[in-house]
């Protein structure tokens, strides 16, 4: 691998800042100091220090991110703050956030460079679950919940998949869904007569939001979360 590619995988800074550092005798691979941004290393058993300190390198990062509402599932933009502004100093090349989630919405964003899971999360054929808490704008009644509960008509080709309602209060809800179509959940519930005011997504596949992390906020995933989210 690529010097300069390897210390932005470790979250060095970017391509063009970690080519400095290189150039000004800032990056040591096995103890001398190494000039070339080009340099081919072996990620895996070369000694890399950047400003001191040892890289470690990471095939893959992954981030449970509470997304605040007002932030864009995106990975840039010109005139919005987007998801992965808020990842700071450990934002690297090729992190992506993993489905998307409305910007008035705020709850869990799975961050990660690993395209592999990211398609098996949201593809289509995989049906992973999303659940989603919900503050509606009129009381929830058994009627709405039956027909959330057998598939509604969004004004697409077919109707949604059947969808499982845990009623928590008058006009609170948790609703999963299986699928990611633009703005689901907003347009099923719009589709049975309700309105969501306020929309926050739990739990992705295995991957539950932690209560503990405020919103804006995030951290690394345990071994566990990520494990049992490949099985």
């Amino acid at each position: 691998m690529r010097l300069d590619k390897f210390l932005c995988a470790c979250g060095c800074g970017t391509r063009s800042e970690v080519k400095k550092d290189i150039r000004a005798g800032l990056v040591t691979v096995n103890g001398e100091k190494a000039l070339q941004p080009e340099r081919q290393i072996n990620e895996e058993k070369d000694c890399v220090c950047h400003r001191g300190k040892s890289c470690v390198y990471e095939k893959y990062v992954y981030y449970m991110l509470h997304k605040p509402a007002g932030v864009l599932s995106a990975t840039e933009d010109a005139r919005e703050r987007t998801a992965l502004d808020l990842l700071g100093e450990d934002r690297r090349e090729g992190i992506f956030p993993v489905g998307r989630l409305d910007k008035d919405a705020e709850g869990l964003l799975l961050l990660t460079d690993d395209g592999a899971l990211a398609h098996e999360l949201t593809s289509p054929a995989r049906h992973v679950e999303k659940e989603y808490e919900c503050l509606l704008a009129r009381p929830f009644d058994e009627t709405q919940r039956e027909k959330l509960e057998s598939g509604v008509d969004i004004g697409e080709k077919h109707l949604t998949r059947p969808a499982v309602v845990r009623i928590l209060g008058e006009k609170r809800i948790t609703l999963t869904v299986t699928e990611g179509r633009f703005h689901q959940v907003k347009r099923m519930l719009h589709a049975v007569g309700n309105e969501v005011v306020y929309l926050k997504r739990l739990r992705m596949g295995t991957l539950v939001l932690d209560e503990g992390l405020p919103a804006g906020s995030y951290r690394r995933l345990t071994a566990e979360e990520t494990e049992s989210l490949r099985k």
